[in-house]
C-alpha cells in the first residue's frame, strides 16, 4: 500500500495504542499471580553461582537479553549475553560449568538455540529458562523454567513479538531487583558500576578530587594589610581567602561579601589588618569528605566559597561552586 493510500484516522490510532498498554499491561499481571517457587529457585541458583550469568536470546528475545544483561551486571550480578548463533560457532567456549545460562525465547523451540542446549547439558551448565513454552525443548534441558506466556499479542495480527517481550524484559527486571535485594546492594554499590552518571558522580567525588590546592589557594597572615589581603583574593579568584596562622591553621576567611557589607558601612580599610577583618571560626570541610556534603553545607549556610582542612585543622585546600559546577556534582 503506498502512503497516499493511507487513511490516518487519530481516534483509531489513539485506541490501538491503549489497547496495547492494556494488553501488556496484563501481560505482566499475569506473570504476578502465576509467580511461585520456580522464581525463587532461580535466584538461589543465580546467587549460588561462582562465574556469571550468560544470557542468551534470539531475534526480539535477544535484545530483551542483552538488556537483561546489562541490568544484571548493574545491579551486583556479573552478567554477559552470547547470541546463540555466534555460539555454536565458537562462542560456546566463553561459557563454563561456573556460568548459569538464562535462556530466553517465547516458543522455546528457537533452532540456533535449541542446538545448543545438548552441549550445554553436557558441560553441566545449570540453566534457567525464561519462555511461554512449558513443554519446549528449552523448558525440557533448564534446571529451572520461568513461565512468561502470553494470552495474546498487542501486535493486532498477534505476530509481532510485543506483550511477550514485554513479559520477558519484566521477568528479567524481577529477577534483577530480587538478586539487588538479597545481595545487599546500595546506593554507594550502583554508583561504582556507573562512574560517568549522576549518582556515580555524587556518591564517588570527593572534596580532594575537585578541591583547589597548593599555590591556587589564597591565604594570608593575621597581620597582613587590607592591600596585600585584596592583592592575594584578586589573584587567586576564588572570591575569599582563609587566614591562617604560622602552622596553616585556619583562624578565619574574608570573602566578596565581608568586603561589600564593611564599605556599605563606611568603615575605613586602609589602615586594617586581616585579622581585623576576618570572619572568625568559618565553616570548613575536611578532604576525604564527599562533594556533596560541602555542597550541602554550602547551601546551608548561605555561602559560595569553603576552606578544606585535614583532620589537624591545616588548611590544604579550598572550592567553590564555580569548581562544583564543572565538577558536575551540582
Amino acid at each position: 500500500m503506498t502512503p497516499d493510500a493511507v487513511k490516518f484516522d487519530a481516534g483509531q490510532v489513539l485506541n490501538l495504542a491503549r489497547k496495547t498498554f492494556e494488553i501488556e499491561a496484563a501481560a505482566v499481571l499475569g506473570l504476578a499471580q502465576r509467580l511461585g517457587g520456580e522464581f525463587a529457585q532461580a535466584v538461589e541458583l543465580i546467587l549460588a553461582c561462582p562465574g556469571r550469568v550468560v544470557v542468551m536470546g534470539m531475534g526480539k528475545s535477544g535484545h530483551i537479553g542483552r538488556k537483561i544483561a546489562a541490568t544484571l551486571a548493574s545491579t551486583g550480578t556479573p552478567a554477559m549475553f552470547v547470541h546463540p548463533a555466534e555460539a555454536s560457532h565458537g562462542d560456546l567456549g566463553m561459557i563454563t560449568g561456573q556460568d548459569v545460562v538464562l535462556a530466553i525465547s517465547n516458543s522455546g523451540e528457537s533452532e540456533e538455540l535449541t542446538v545448543i542446549l545438548p552441549v550445554l547439558s553436557r558441560q553441566g551448565v545449570p540453566m534457567i529458562a525464561i519462555t511461554g513454552g512449558a513443554q519446549s525443548a528449552l523448558a525440557r534441558h533448564a534446571r529451572v523454567t520461568l513461565d512468561s506466556s502470553v494470552a495474546l499479542e498487542a501486535c493486532p495480527l498477534n505476530l509481532a513479538p510485543t506483550a511477550s517481550t514485554t513479559a520477558q524484559l519484566a521477568m528479567g527486571d524481577a529477577l534483577a531487583v530480587a538478586l539487588l535485594d538479597v545481595r545487599g546492594f546500595k546506593e554507594e554499590d550502583f554508583a561504582r558500576s556507573h562512574p560517568g552518571g549522576a549518582l556515580g558522580r555524587k556518591l564517588l567525588t570527593h572534596v580532594s578530587d575537585v578541591m583547589r590546592s597548593g599555590d591556587a589557594v589564597p591565604q594570608v597572615r593575621l597581620e597582613t594589610s587590607f592591600t596585600d589581603l585584596m592583592r592575594e583574593m584578586s589573584g587567586k579568584g576564588l572570591g575569599a581567602s582563609a587566614v591562617v596562622d604560622g602552622e596553616r591553621r585556619v583562624l578565619g576567611i574574608f570573602t566578596d561579601g565581608d568586603l561589600r557589607r564593611l564599605v556599605e558601612k563606611g568603615v575605613d580599610l586602609r589602615s586594617s589588618k586581616a585579622g581585623d577583618v576576618m570572619h572568625a571560626a568559618p565553616r570548613t570541610v575536611r578532604a576525604d569528605s564527599l562533594a556533596v556534603e560541602a555542597v550541602a553545607l554550602m547551601e546551608q549556610h548561605r555561602i559560595t566559597s569553603v576552606l578544606v582542612v585535614d583532620e589537624a585543622g591545616v588548611l590544604c585546600g579550598a572550592l567553590n561552586t564555580n569548581d562544583l559546577m564543572r565538577a558536575k556534582v551540582i
